[in-house]
Formats: structure tokens, sequence, C-alpha cells
């Protein structure tokens, strides 16, 4: 329909049913429809303002309806309203507002925050201008009426979001008129906003809890960039303290005070008004925390004195830049004396109170480190935050440790802010800390057999903690400070003899571990304590635990530990490996047994053993033993697998296969990893074992199904073979790239030319036979890719087709930066000319600046290679036909963005194209430059300035000016 053409005076009642939620689909696309045809209408709005004014309507949806209407003409179309229009919104607010004044039930509070809204948008649209008698004439109009109340603070919540909430984001333009607006409200209106707060707090404090709660939410949010004089003052914070005692309303009161305690001033000023605030409090009782029963209104409290103490200790930390050294002093005092409310929130049962105190402590324990001595005050705040700390980082008895939900996330997270403490307290007082956590960890460790498991593991968790908390370099906890390191190491000994670690709960198990790998440096200054801390490893407190949880980390700790102590492993590595030679078995998908290790923590387990087995310091030929031993049981649940995958006719069934065969040549693969530059796979013997594992697991290329998941896990296991095996891998190279070069996938190119690019660089020349015969297939499989269509709207295939481009270009970087560019010079004219057109194409038309840069540095390369006198036959002409106009064409092109960073590093390659070119070819390029730049429009004193400028020896100079050159040539 036409927008001009008006509508029918009645709405469309058949789409209005569309409206309720459980409407048939077709009236609601009818209702969805008919939205936006009144949206579209430039008038159609005037139906539903006349339904709301009337009250037409009792239908709840249809009148959330009609405000939608309402706030999108409001919101998109306000100026080209006529006056008339602007006029007729104004009186429909108004009418509907007088409506809910007699109204016995208010409209639900859905409708109520939509018709809030509506207010707020009208008035950010008409108070500078049309209607700055706005709140004036609501307030004339709701005076104290419920109904009438609820809808002005709702609106006034819905302006705060509109004009002052920061976390919504504001254009410039947007942000210069919410200024304009305060400015405005703080000179016309605000002292009666003010004064209709106060009536309103007064008249319903006792009979309508809501709507006094309501008004406390906006007396917080405006306070911020009101004059804080209209509401800290005797009257206004007598009622606000009142309400404090007073059920329904002391959260809502709380919050308020917060806000004003909150705001920024002067930091004498504000000492004043939290020194005053909490004397009234004090002497209100509201001090004497452990009387209070009520945990929510504890919470709010805890919050508001958090506010309270962080305002202090920014006015301290101000004051004590500057060098009136009294009131510094003064407002040190006022943080101090809040010390032992801080200490009562921070100890109190309840978390979230304790939560909420943390950051005043960390504030305070701040200035603390700040001064150049503790009293014994202050230092006896130290050791009772430090106590308290240790108290509140025990677990308590609901924690569910096998099924951790919300409540456990939440205390993980408090347990974050904890520690944040004790790191802060580790800085103030590192000796106190360190003595505290010995007393309490030797307490425990003397009777753990009789002691709680929240107790036993909070002393484990803090020795732990101390590791962070008393930095060391590098882990160097028992070298450097005797005192720190004694300490330590006792703890430590204590730690792995007093038996502890038969505690039978998965927490103290688990801490156990992580504080053995944590402090692993101390078994190498007391080896001695190694066997029998491999044996908790090993048996049913590690990797035997009931808890498949405590299995699977303990999995990575025993990695980890074997790897710092390797040289320390020698007498254990065939007792080891035969103890976990059960948890290095391939899972069958058939067995119905749930493993005791997952494949990924199995992962960790053959990373172990091969570091045992290479780091160990028998022969060569007892490493290659053990090495088989470790991987021909792989090797044949390999074969035998992939015999069985190709005749298993259910798909679910060859995904469990595929997954199994892929995981063995996973595990393979991670072995590997304790290879290193001294000890190398030569060395070691093993060389013949890997190479009967690629024998092995090569063959796999070739499965007809499942194609993906087995190609991807031998070309990672190649990839690590190049590494390791070095040129022994390359007579497998050739076959393996055969089979992963047929029916690909973008995916499957895209991951398959890594590992060209990888052999490429490692081996250089030794390789240019071998790439000489597959550059073109594999240029060929990429361009059929390529060109595959794809529907429209497919961004999955979109980024696919631009990563697998991507992968291209870099591979014929690699290729053309290599000592094997000859591979290119011999793909015969026909094929390098289909090549080098690819390359321009990738410059020029594709909006990509990484591909685009790529190809720039190409470029370069192949002019330095083939542009001089004895260079490559035509590509002389082929610089002058196509490369030259491309460093021009790419930069004019109007997605070629100079102001985004990776453009602009695009363009620096272009310029060093041009500048090759004019080291190659010299006054050719600049005669050629001097005719094919005018056919651009460029006039004849710019084409002089740039070849001027192209003959510079700093190529810098060349940068900046084409820079400058296209940011003109674009205006």
């Amino acid at each position: 329909m036409a927008c001009e053409s008006a509508l029918p005076a009645i709405m469309d009642e058949q789409a209005l049913m569309g409206l309720n939620p459980n409407a048939d689909a077709c009236y609601r696309q009818r209702a969805l429809a008919y939205f936006e045809q009144l949206k579209a209408s430039l008038d159609g709005w005037e139906v539903c303002a006349e339904a709301l004014a009337k009250g037409v309507y009792s239908d709840d949806h249809v009148k959330f309806f009609c405000f939608q209407v309402l706030e999108h003409q409001i919101k998109f179309r306000h100026g080209s309203l006529s006056a008339a229009q602007q006029q007729l919104i104004r009186e429909t607010l108004m009418k509907w507002l007088q409506t809910q004044l007699m109204n016995v039930h208010p409209e639900k509070p859905f409708i109520r925050n939509k018709a809030a809204q509506v207010f707020a948008l009208t008035f950010v649209m008409e108070y500078l201008t049309l209607w700055p008698k706005f709140f004036f004439d609501v307030l004339a109009l709701v005076g104290l009426n419920p109904n009438g109340v609820d809808i002005y603070l709702r609106t006034l919540m819905a302006i705060d979001a509109e004009v002052v909430d920061r976390d919504i984001l504001h254009s410039p333009e947007e942000t210069r008129r919410n200024t304009l607006i305060k400015d405005g409200m703080r000179e016309q209106c605000i002292p009666a906003l003010v004064e209709s707060w106060f009536q309103i707090l007064q008249t319903y404090q006792h009979t309508h809890s809501e709507l006094t709660c309501q008004c406390l939410e906006v007396v917080g949010a405006f306070v911020s960039w009101i004059d804080l004089n209209l509401i800290a003052n005797d009257r206004f914070v007598n009622l606000l303290l009142s309400h404090m005692s007073m059920e329904e309303l002391r959260e809502a009161a709380c919050d308020c005070l917060f806000e004003i305690v909150n705001k920024g001033m002067d930091p004498v000023d504000k000492t004043k008004l939290v020194e005053s605030l909490c004397q009234v409090l004090q002497s209100a009782g509201f001090f004497n925390v452990e009387q209070e029963e009520d945990v929510d209104f504890l919470a709010k409290f805890s919050r508001l004195v958090n506010g309270m103490g962080q305002s202090l200790v920014l006015s301290w930390t101000k004051l004590s830049k500057t060098a009136d050294e009294k009131i510094s002093a003064e407002t040190l005092r006022a943080v101090e004396s809040k010390v032992p409310l801080m200490l009562q929130l921070l100890i109190h049962e309840d978390d979230d109170i304790s939560a909420n105190i943390v950051c005043f402590c960390y504030d305070y324990l701040h200035v603390l480190k700040q001064l150049p001595a503790l009293n014994e005050q202050q230092k006896s705040n130290v050791e009772a935050i430090m106590l308290a700390v240790m108290s509140k980082l025990k677990y308590d008895d609901e924690y569910n440790f096998e099924n951790e939900g919300e409540d456990e996330a939440m205390f993980v997270e408090y347990r974050k802010q904890l520690k944040m403490l004790l790191d802060r307290l580790a800085q103030v007082s590192p000796e106190l800390l360190l003595e505290a956590v010995h007393r309490v960890f030797n307490a425990t460790m003397q009777s753990w057999q009789t002691l709680q498991f929240m107790e036993v593991e909070v002393s484990i968790r803090l020795l732990y903690m101390l590791g962070e908390a008393l930095p060391a370099s590098h882990g160097a906890h028992f070298s450097g400070d005797s005192a720190k390191t004694s300490t330590l190491q006792a703890m430590m000994r204590t730690l792995v003899s007093c038996g502890v670690s038969e505690y039978q709960h998965s927490s103290v198990t688990l801490e156990f571990f992580e504080t053995v790998v944590r402090y692993d440096k101390f078994f190498l200054v007391e080896p001695q304590h190694i066997p029998a801390v491999l044996m908790a490893f090993l048996d049913h407190r590690g990797l035997r635990h009931s808890s498949p949880k405590v299995r699977s980390r303990v999995a990575y700790l025993f990695s980890r530990f074997i790897k710092t102590l390797h040289k320390h492993m020698n007498a254990f590595i065939e007792d080891i490996l035969s103890r976990i030679q059960d948890l290095l078995e391939l899972a069958p998908p058939e067995n119905g047994f749930p493993a005791l290790l997952s494949s990924d923590d199995q992962l960790f387990m053959f990373e172990t053993a091969g570091v045992l087995i290479v780091n160990g310091e028998s022969p060569a030929e007892r490493k290659q033993g053990l090495m088989r031993g470790l991987l021909s049981p792989l090797m044949e649940a390999f074969r035998m697998l992939l015999e069985k995958l190709p005749l298993e006719p259910d798909e679910e069934r060859q995904t469990a296969l595929a997954d199994c065969l892929s995981h063995a040549v996973g595990f393979a693969s991670r072995t590997s990893k304790a290879f290193s530059n001294k000890q190398t796979v030569k060395q070691c013997g093993c060389s013949e074992v890997y190479l009967d594992c690629l024998q092995t697991f090569l063959p796999a290329l070739s499965c007809p199904v499942q194609r993906g998941a087995l190609r991807s896990a031998v070309r990672s296991f190649l990839h690590r073979m190049i590494i390791c095996l070095e040129e022994e891998v390359l007579p497998f190279i050739p076959a393996a790239s055969q089979h992963m070069l047929k029916d690909c996938e973008a995916r499957d190119l895209q991951e398959f030319i890594p590992l060209i690019s990888q052999i490429t660089a490692k081996f250089k020349n030794q390789v240019s036979p071998f790439l000489q015969e597959i550059f073109m297939p594999l240029v060929m499989s990429i361009f059929e890719v390529l060109s595959r269509p794809a529907e429209e709207n497919d961004q999955t295939a979109a980024l696919e087709k631009q990563m697998l481009r991507r992968s291209y270009f870099s591979f014929i970087q690699t290729i053309a930066s290599s000592s094997s560019s000859q591979v290119m010079a011999s793909q015969g004219a026909e094929n390098i000319e289909r090549v080098l057109f690819t390359i321009i194409q990738g410059a020029v038309d594709f909006p990509d600046p990484v591909a685009q840069k790529t190809c720039f540095i190409i470029l370069s390369r192949l002019v330095e290679l083939w542009g001089g006198k004895d260079g490559l036959v035509g590509f002389p002409d082929f610089i002058y036909k196509h490369i030259i106009p491309a460093c021009f064409m790419a930069p004019l092109k109007t997605t070629f963005d100079l102001s985004d960073a990776q453009t602009v590093l695009t363009l620096s390659e272009c310029s060093l194209t041009l500048h090759m070119i004019h080291l190659k070819r010299g006054p050719e390029c600049l005669q050629f430059l001097q005719e094919y730049l005018p056919s651009l429009h460029v006039s004849p004193e710019i084409t002089q300035e740039l070849c001027q400028v192209l003959q510079q020896p700093d190529v810098k100079v060349l940068k900046n000016y084409m820079k400058v050159f296209f940011q003109q040539a674009k205006l």
C-alpha cells in the first residue's frame, strides 16, 4: 500500500486477533503485516492514538500494540510530523494518563512500562523545544494519585535510560542533546521533581511500599547528576533513615543511600557526607550486624558499607597527594573506624554479604601497602582479614562436587575474589601471611584423619595459593630467601609424608595433586619423596580414583610432574610404563565398558610415556624397544579398525570407528612431543618405529568413507613427522598428497596447503621435483573448488572460499619466496599465465586486504626474479599490461578503505611492488608511467611528481606519498 493513503478510522479487528500469543500462525502473520502497514502509513498511527485516548479496547495486547505504533512514529518520524500531529501525540498521552487516574485496577506492568517509554521518548524529542512544561503538566495532572504516580515514576526511570544511563551507547549528537536536556532540567524543574519525590515518599511510606520503593529507585538514579544538597539534607536523609527501619522499604533505601554515597564530589565534602551518614546509621543500631537476621537486607547493607568505605579510600588517595597532612590523617582515621564493621561483614556466614564488602577490604589493604610502616592496630587488622579469608575459603556441606551447578559456580567466583585479597595481603605483609598459613597447615596436617574435608582442603589450598601470592621467578620457591624457602619446604615435606593423600574426599585429593605439581621443584631439592608421590599418582588416589573428574585432572598433572622431574625418573621408567599400560589402550567403540580415561586424558598419558622413554638413560636400542612396545598396539588396533570401517553400513558406527582411528593417530603423534633438539628421534633410535606408524596410517587416506576425519588426523601426523623425521618422511609425501587431493572440499585443501608450505620451507631444493609435479594438480584442484557454484546467502561457503583463496595465495608466496621458485617457471607458459592472472585478480578484484597484501608480496617477488634482463620471456610485457595497472586499480576501488590498518599494509606492499619494478626496469618504467597515468586522469604535474618520488632511494618516502596520492584521488 502507498505510504500517503489514509487508513480508515477504525482498526482491522481480524488483524488484532493475531496479537494474542495463543492465536493461530496465520492470524499472527496478519497482525505483523498490519503492524508494518500502520508503521509505514503517514497517518495510520492516529487510529491507535484515538483508541488509546478513548480507551476503545480492553484487550491488553491491543493496547500494547497501539503504544508500539505510537513509539515508532515518535522515534523515527517525529521531525516530519505536522505541528497538529505533534500536538495530537501530547494530547493522546495526557488523555490516556487521565483515564489511569480513575481506573480501579491499574494496567498490567508491561503496558505501564511501554507507556512510560513512549512518554520518555516524547519528552526527549520535545522538552527542549515544544514541551518545556512536560513535568509540570504531568505533576499537575497526577498529583498524588497512586496510579498516576506509578506512571510518573516509571517515566522518570525511562528518561534516565534514554538520557543518563552510561551503559547505553549514544551517538555524539545524542550525547550533546542529552547534556542540553540535563542542563535544562537542572535550571527549570529539578527542585520541583525533588519536592514531588519527597511528597510521594512521605505520603506512601506506610501504605504503598511498591510506589515508595519505585520512588527511592528514581532518587538513586537521578542523584548522580543533580545538586546533592537537594537530597543530602536533614529532611531527606531522616526520611531515608526511617525507611531503613521498615522491612518492606529497607533494601530500596539502602540502594538509594549507596547511590548518594557514590556521587562524585570533592574529597573533603565526601568524607563529611559519609561520616555524618555513618554516625546516624551507627546510632540507629545498624552496625550491630550479628543481631540482624534478614540476609537480603544485610547483602544490601554490606554493599552500602562497601560504597562508603571505597569512597573514603578514594578521598584519602586524593588528599594524600596534597600537602594537607591533617585532613589526610583524619580521612585515614575515618577509613580505619569502618574496619571492625567491614570485618563483621567479611566473616559473615552468607557469602553474598561477604562478597559485597571485598572491594573495600581490598582497597583498605592497598592503603596499608602505601604506608611507610604499620602500627599495632593496623597489623591486627591485617591479621583479622587474613583469618577471615582463610575461614571463608572453606567449602560448605552443600557443595556438590560431582554435579556443579549455579551455586557452585558462584562460590568458585567468590573464591577468586578471596584469592585477590590473599594476594594483596601477601603484598602488605608476606611474613605474616606465611606464618599464618604455616600455623594453620601444621595444625591441620597433624590431625587430618579426624577433621572434616573442608578443613583439610582449605589448609592445602592455602599452601597452594602461596605459590602465586609470594612471587618466585619461574617457580623457584626453594632457592633465595631462606626464611621463605625453609617454611615452604617444611610444609611440602609434611604434605607428602603425613599420609593426607589417602583422605577420602575428591576435593582434598585434587588439592593434594595440584599442590604437588605447583611445587614440583621441591622434589629437585628433596628427591627422596619422589617414589611415594609417584605411587599416589599411579594408584587409587590418582589415576585409579573412583571419580572421573579426579582421574582426568590427575592425567594432566602427572604429565606436568614427569616433564619437570624426568631426570629423576630413570629408576622408575619401566615400572611406571607397566603400571599405566592399560591406560594406554585404544578403547574400541564396540566395548560397552566406560574407559578409565577419556581420549583427551589419554593424550597426556601417551605424552608422559614418550617423555619417560626419550629422557631415560638407557641405550638407543632399549629406547627403541620401549617406544615400539608403546606404539605397536596402536598400529595393530589401527589396521584392524581400518579394515572394518569401509564394511560398516551404519553411519553412526562409522563415525565411532573413524573417531577411534583418529585417536590412535593422535596418540602416536603426541608421543613425538617428547623429542627435542638434543634428544632427536634419530639419536634415540626411534625413526624406524615412526616410519612404521606412517606406513600404517597412510592407507587411511584412501578409505572411501569418513574421509574428512581421517585425512585431518593423518595430515596432523605428517606435520609432526616432518619436524621429527625430517628428510626420512619425504618418500611418503607424493602418495599421501595424491590421496589428499582426490575429491576435495574447500576445507580439505585449506588444511592441505600448510602441509605443502611446511615441506617447501623446510626442504627447499630437495623437494623441487615433487613440487613441480604436484604444483598444477594442486592449483587446478583449488580452481575447481573455487569455481563451484554456491547459494548467494551461504555465508559458510563464502567464508570457506575466502579462506581457501588466502591459503592458495600463501602457498604461491611460499613457492615464490623459497629457493624453489623455478617450480613455477617450469610449469609451461600457459599455466604460468593462468596462475599470474589469479594473482592479479586477487590483488585487485577481491575486497580482502589480507589476500591482497599477499598478492602484492608475490608480484614484488616475481618482478625481482623475472623482471630483469635475464628474466622469464614475456614477463616484462606482463609487468606493463597487468602489474603496474594493478598497483593503481586496486587502491582506487571503493572497497579499498584507507582508514583500515590492514588495507594500509596492503598499500605498503603495493608501493614496494612499484619500487621493485623501477629497480628492475629503470627509466623504461618511468616512461611507461608518463604514458599510462594520464589515462587515469592524473595531471602531468602529479605524474612527474610520482616519477621523482619513485626514484628516491628511501622507500618510506614512496609509501607515504602513495597514501596521500590515493587519498587525494578518492576525494
